[in-house]
């Protein structure tokens, strides 16, 4: 099988690392991570015109049609800057949407999310931030209707309740929300939640990492209509798990081009401090750990590249291919952020050295969507 991109493809990498390296260098990374936003709305319509927004949106609906590998490919450039962006919440609720949104539903939003016009994410976890449906325990009451020939006509479900560690939050239009309804509580439903909807409010967690946001998801007797029920049941159950398993694959592509900035930075910083009258690079215990960080990028990488292949693919090994390179990556990024630190000294923890930016990213990603244990306690279970 051949896993080297497509000329298309790197042309789309060129064209993403000259966007950020223009537009959002790390000094502009800064400003942006330090704003009320979080994001920039400028650079967001620029995307958007430039079509990544939609790169997994199919041409009817206003994207472009592509797919994950496509994806990867921005979402490794992106966290090569530490690009502050919703854009992997905004990609998971177009995931959910294609996987099980009605043609009215996909009509509604796609064309909107692909142009920028309109942002969606994922609302998921709970208190107990469990990477699982098992997990969720918000529950939907039944809304009634009017009374019809003896019976009652539902109109949907009632929520009350939160969702907690939900990315972008703040700056979502839209989010899919994961319940268990009241009729039937053994099964997952899946709901679209307008940010305007009465009773919806969100609460701004602060977070390690300034360019990652999350919050509260709090939900007082937000009416959600039928018509916005997006799957229950078993489909609801399997869409919830493919979310969840595109999530580690987003985060792990990101860390890729992260990390690689970090080994950069390092090396760089290696060859010009002078120590004992020899730049630092040239010692042995300098030039190992550079070397370990570079073997364990690599091997992340390719595992991430896997995965996001699967994601295209029907043959079932998304699943066990998004947690190997998870749990790799969670504890090897963390690894090549500390020694990144270590190898700077002191100053590396300072707020002028930008290398301080990605240990950060680091910590960050360890836990989103499941960190080394559970995954490698999944790939134990889905192996037999």
């Amino acid at each position: 099988m051949n896993f080297g991109f497509t000329e298309e493809q790197e042309l789309l990498r060129e064209q993403v690392r000259r966007f950020l390296d223009n537009k959002c260098p790390l000094t502009e990374v800064r400003k942006i991570a330090e704003s009320k936003a979080g994001f920039s709305q400028d650079l967001w319509n620029e995307m958007a015109e430039l079509g990544w927004l939609g790169i997994t949106v199919p041409e009817n609906y206003g994207g472009l049609g592509m797919g994950w590998v496509d994806l990867i490919v921005v979402l490794e450039e992106s966290g090569r800057s530490l690009f502050p962006s919703p854009i992997i919440s905004h990609n998971l609720a177009i995931d959910a949407l294609l996987s099980a949104g009605t043609e009215q539903q996909k009509e509604t939003w796609l064309p909107a999310m692909a142009s920028g016009q309109k942002r969606g994410c994922i609302a998921i976890n709970e208190k107990t931030n469990w990477h699982t449906p098992e997990g969720i325990r918000l529950q939907g009451l039944q809304e009634r209707g009017l009374q019809e020939k003896g019976k009652q006509r539902s109109n949907g479900y009632s929520l009350t309740g939160e969702k907690h560690f939900v990315s972008d939050v703040d700056a979502a239009d839209f989010y899919i929300v994961a319940f268990r309804a009241d009729d039937k509580p053994e099964d997952i439903t899946l709901a679209i939640v307008d940010s305007s909807a009465s009773g919806v409010k969100t609460i701004m967690t602060e977070t390690f990492d300034k360019t990652k946001r999350e919050g509260i998801l709090s939900l007082s007797d937000v009416v959600v209509p039928k018509d916005q029920i997006l799957s229950e049941g078993p489909a609801a159950t399997e869409t919830l798990s493919r979310l969840l398993e595109l999530g580690a694959v987003a985060v792990t592509a990101e860390a890729v081009g992260a990390a690689e900035t970090a080994l950069n930075i390092t090396t760089e910083y290696a060859k010009e401090r002078i120590q004992f009258g020899a730049p630092i690079g040239r010692y042995q215990g300098v030039k190992h750990p550079l070397a370990d960080m570079y073997v364990d990028i690599e091997s992340f990488k390719s595992l991430a590249y896997y995965a996001a292949w699967a994601a295209d693919e029907v043959d079932g090994s998304l699943s066990r291919s998004a947690s190997i390179a998870k749990a790799y990556a969670s504890d090897a990024f963390v690894r090549i952020g500390t020694d990144s630190i270590q190898l700077h000294g002191a100053i590396g923890y300072t707020d002028e050295y930008d290398i301080q930016l990605f240990i950060k990213r680091s910590k960050w990603m360890r836990p989103a969507f499941g960190d080394t244990h559970f995954h490698q306690d999944r790939i134990a279970a889905l192996s037999f």
